[in-house]
């Protein structure tokens, strides 16, 4: 069963049809790349299945759960959409770490504003802390960074900054994590290490969807491939269909600007 299917997603901004009904659903422990040229739709399609954005139309299931419906729109409360989206990690382009605090107090940060609201967390705060710090230098070590959990975001690389933010993103234990390509904030030096750690994490059948302009990436660690432009789905299958044998005149036109190695 797909632990994530998304089903006529459709977004408009203004007399803007952004997303054009878009449909597909993801294996757990998958690997789902969406390729495509900027302005394509990509990290709108991300947002909405995130729930970020409110879809226009189109619903998203997780693990048989129905967590979006446009229909009923009206009826989903700001914060039942917050608790939803706990479903999800999110990695955005830029960090978006919190510069006062360190790395591990960015990590965690979110998990610990989740336990208060823990009926037994005033009596049991310390060891509920203490569990947290734990699980969070766990997350760190994950990426890379078990030598730096005292060290502040402007004491980091860009590459380490996004690995932080990886390690945030997994400290909430998501169902599926998301990534709005991740390396293109980064010096080419810099985009190796980050790239490692995602490698890392498919190796540990981590579901994930990635939004990426790194085709060779996306080719060897994604078990399946979107090719997106204008709002639609033009091709989707493996990486051999989609990156080494295209269909679509259009998907070979964009991959013809991106040298195979």
């Amino acid at each position: 069963m797909a632990i994530l299917e998304v089903k006529g997603i459709r977004k408009t901004f203004g007399d803007v049809e952004v997303l054009k009904g878009i449909d597909f659903s993801l294996e757990r422990g998958n690997v789902l790349a969406i390729i495509g040229s900027s302005g394509s739709g990509k990290t709108t399609l991300l947002r909405c299945i995130n729930l970020l954005e409110r879809a226009t139309e189109g619903t998203v299931s997780v693990d048989g759960e129905l967590l979006f419906d446009a229909k009923n729109l009206l009826a989903q409360k700001d914060n039942e959409l917050r608790e939803k989206r706990l479903h999800f990690g999110f990695v955005f382009q830029s960090f978006n770490l919190f510069p006062q605090y360190t790395a591990l107090q960015n990590v965690m940060l979110a998990p610990q504003l989740q336990a208060k609201k823990q009926p037994d967390y005033k009596q049991n705060k310390k060891a509920i802390l203490e569990q947290l710090k734990q699980e969070a230098i766990s997350d760190l070590e994950k990426v890379g960074l078990g030598d730096k959990l005292d060290f502040y975001p402007h004491q980091l690389s860009g590459g380490q900054q996004q690995r932080v933010a990886i390690a945030r993103a997994l400290a909430m234990k998501p169902d599926i994590l998301c990534f709005d390509e991740p390396t293109s904030a980064l010096d080419p030096e810099l985009t190796g290490e980050v790239l490692k750690v995602i490698r890392d994490l498919a190796d540990q059948k981590t579901t994930m969807v990635i939004v990426t302009h790194e085709m060779a990436f996306a080719r060897d660690v994604a078990d399946q491939v979107i090719f997106m432009d204008n709002g639609s789905v033009v091709e989707q299958g493996t990486p051999d269909e989609i990156i080494n044998h295209p269909k679509e005149e259009r998907t070979r036109q964009f991959l013809s600007r991106y040298s195979q190695q």
